[in-house]
């Protein structure tokens, strides 16, 4: 008898630890569409009511370290997607230095936003590239070490580098195995760094140096913009905030329907892939949307995997999702 208890007490604390215990991956979760409209604010001069309903919804994702037990079984909970902690944390970065930097990518998103929402309204804003925003460092790249994510980059040989096209135009000029002079500001000032760079796998001919780059944007809006994103991190709901925010200016954007939408916006208006689309279009049905605005390709061919009746519809920019939204039926 004393065995049994015995086996029975360690078959507990082994139940309990795969239950408690956290493994070394990350576990993607649902989370149910929320209304964009409570978020954004304009001044009340500048704000119309929405007179027929509908409404836009944003997407996120449950995103936290999975037990031991879910990392063993991640069909025990719906629509989960498993991840190695290099896909979510940069390397070396804690996950309260991954969560700054989604919190500044959010802020970049929100800004890039509201330019977008308000030129497309009619108002003239007058921007600027001021450099490319280091999003991420590869973990295998020659930058690992030396460049940190939310750095900005903004010259390459004393050649001063305010786009990503710039960035890419100069790299041309070097073959691999060159040392490139990166000019970098970030919470420590600026500095010069030296990298060393190497082949692409994909093309030997040219030269990386490990990073992924963002766009860096400033923009003076004629009158004050606020968008109080909370807990959200990163740019996906970027296209979700600037529809909302232009439905705010008076533009009958939604037509009556309750419209979720993820997506980056960039400063051109171009809308650009994101991450977590199996969460977020399960989101989005649990939400009882209808319809879901998803990026072109990739994105939208695994939104419709998960859609089960929910309409998506792909765009390319954001005048694109304006024009499908128009041409939905009306609204019965």
């Amino acid at each position: 008898m004393r065995l049994i208890g015995a086996g029975l007490v360690l078959l507990a604390a082994a139940v309990v630890a795969l239950i408690l215990v956290q493994s070394s991956q990350y576990i993607l979760l649902p989370d149910p569409a929320h209304p964009v409209s409570a978020l954004v604010t304009v001044p009340a001069d500048r704000a119309k009511a929405d007179k027929n309903g509908g409404g836009i919804y944003f997407v996120d994702v449950f995103e936290r370290k999975a037990t031991l037990l879910e990392s063993i079984f991640p069909s025990l909970r719906d629509g989960a997607t498993l991840l190695p902690a290099n896909a979510i944390v940069p390397c070396g970065a804690t996950g309260q230095q991954q969560r700054e930097i989604d919190r500044r990518m959010m802020t970049q998103s929100q800004q890039v936003a509201a330019y977008v929402a308000l030129r497309a309204a009619g108002y003239k804003v007058p921007a600027s590239y001021t450099g490319v925003l280091i999003e991420n460092v590869s973990c295998d790249g020659p930058a690992r070490g030396k460049l940190q994510a939310t750095e900005l980059l903004v010259a390459v040989d004393g050649k001063p580098v305010r786009t990503i096209a710039k960035l890419r135009a100069v790299m041309r000029t070097h073959e691999p195995g060159d040392v490139v002079r990166l000019t970098v500001r970030g919470a420590h000032g600026q500095r010069i760094v030296g990298v060393k760079t190497v082949a692409d796998p994909s093309d030997r001919t040219r030269a990386l140096i490990g990073i992924i780059p963002e766009q860096a944007f400033q923009a003076r809006l004629p009158f004050p913009v606020r968008i109080n994103s909370g807990s959200v991190g990163g740019p996906s709901a970027g296209l979700a905030f600037t529809l909302d925010l232009m439905e705010k200016l008076g533009r009958d954007v939604d037509h009556g329907y309750r419209v979720a939408a993820t997506g980056e916006i960039n400063p051109d208006g171009s809308v650009g892939p994101i991450g977590g689309v199996k969460q977020k279009t399960i989101g989005a049905r649990k939400a009882h949307v209808d319809v879901f605005l998803v990026p072109a390709g990739e994105n939208a061919v695994e939104a419709g995997r998960y859609a089960k009746g929910l309409k998506i519809i792909p765009v390319e920019s954001f005048r694109q999702a304006l024009r499908a939204l128009a041409t939905l039926p009306p609204r019965q």
